[in-house]
């Protein structure tokens, strides 16, 4: 049998390493395709001749059996006008060739923590201690878990709250994003709780204040209709606060209560309805629904009439039609949720709080640096201008730390 070089046995030693640290592979990935980078065109800034960088382009791993997008470093040989490709890549670009029957065991057991059932089911190759693992992840993730809830909130200017819950089985995970006024997706925290209950929200908003959160200027908060949750956002940000629902949820919501021989017309009606550029037009439409469902579903009826002002805020401020796509539903919150997904729908089973957390944060701190921009960001500083005319708030200079 052929011999491996020294230089692929290290990549290979290190993509089972990655394959394995899931969710914290992705970082892994991008130093493993980055030392590989070094190895063939050498320093960033070598100007001399050879292989050299040549930007990046979208590409896509397995770890484990689950498949992510990534940025894939290039190098170019100038002198041979040929492309290198990246070895390790090339080796993460298909799933572990394990027997199926293992393959699950061994992501099973990581998952959740069972790295005594996990090292049984690991060939004895593979040559990991699963102490060796476990303190790594646990120091890893519980670091990110710190900087995540801890970092000061003083550094940014935001304009807007997203606030949502995902489930994790019969517990959940309530998440609240801040849109600086730049447009930028920032993710404050996080608190576990089964619901959006007032009592649990108003004390974490607590900690987000006490953490430098400045809510002085005005903000927008979007959530999905919780009463307990806004009346806890009232509460905590008492006069500088509007909220605008979710138009998608009250939509469904509303559709709920008909029969489904009526469903699409109507999700049709209130869709059309909601997207009137004008806070008259789309009053005037939904109205003119209201009418129609009082003589078709009372129940239906008294669910559009319930915070359907709520729903009306961006109409109300005149900025529907240039701030709509990323403010009249939760989607930008939610889209994270299934981003966080990817790292957390495979676990089925959560020894403790501890490890649920820290996955979560581990999860959230990879992410964020990938969030675009919402769209519409050069119209934010008009929000906030719409926001203290509306709340009669005085403009005010922002208080350094």
């Amino acid at each position: 049998m052929e011999s491996m070089p020294a230089g692929a046995k290290t990549i290979d030693g290190k993509v089972e390493l990655i394959q394995m640290l899931i969710p914290l592979g992705l970082k892994a990935v991008g130093e493993l395709l980055q030392e590989e980078v070094e190895m063939l065109a050498g320093g960033r800034y070598r100007h001399e001749g050879g292989p050299s960088r040549w930007g990046k382009q979208a590409g896509s791993i397995y770890l484990g059996d689950e498949k992510f997008r990534i940025e894939v470093p290039r190098v170019r040989d100038g002198g041979n006008n040929t492309e290198l490709g990246l070895e390790g890549y090339r080796r993460l670009q298909r799933p572990r060739q394990l027997d199926e029957g293992v393959m699950k065991k061994v992501l099973l057991g990581l998952s959740c923590g069972r790295y005594e059932e996990t090292a049984r089911s690991v060939p004895e190759a593979f040559g990991i201690s699963r102490s060796t693992i476990s303190r790594r992840n646990i120091r890893a993730s519980a670091r990110k878990l710190q900087a995540l809830m801890s970092r000061p909130l003083n550094q940014d200017d935001f304009v807007a709250l997203f606030v949502d819950g995902k489930s994790f089985s019969e517990d959940g995970i309530i998440l609240v994003i801040g849109i600086t006024v730049e447009g930028e997706k920032r993710i404050l925290g996080f608190v576990q709780a089964a619901t959006e209950k007032e009592s649990v929200m108003t004390e974490y908003f607590g900690t987000l204040i006490e953490r430098g959160l400045d809510y002085r200027q005005g903000l927008l908060c979007v959530v999905d209709g919780s009463k307990g949750l806004i009346k806890s956002i009232r509460h905590v940000f008492n006069g500088c606060v509007l909220v605008q629902r979710c138009q998608w949820h009250k939509r469904e919501n509303v559709v709920g209560y008909l029969p489904k021989g009526e469903q699409v017309k109507f999700r049709r009606k209130l869709q059309t309805a909601y997207e009137k550029p004008t806070y008259a037009e789309a009053d005037e439409a939904l109205e003119k629904i209201h009418k129609e469902l009082r003589l078709l579903n009372q129940s239906a009826a008294a669910s559009l009439k319930e915070g359907l002002e709520e729903t009306l805020t961006l109409h109300r401020l005149g900025l529907f039609e240039k701030l709509g796509t990323s403010f009249k539903t939760t989607n930008v919150i939610e889209s994270i949720q299934a981003r966080l997904g990817q790292y957390t729908d495979k676990v089925d089973y959560w020894r403790n709080s501890d490890q649920k957390q820290r996955w979560v944060a581990a999860a959230l701190s990879d992410l964020e640096p990938r969030l675009r921009r919402v769209k519409g960001m050069k119209y934010l500083p008009e929000l906030r201008l719409a926001i203290q005319r509306e709340l009669g708030i005085q403009k005010q200079e922002k208080i350094a730390a």
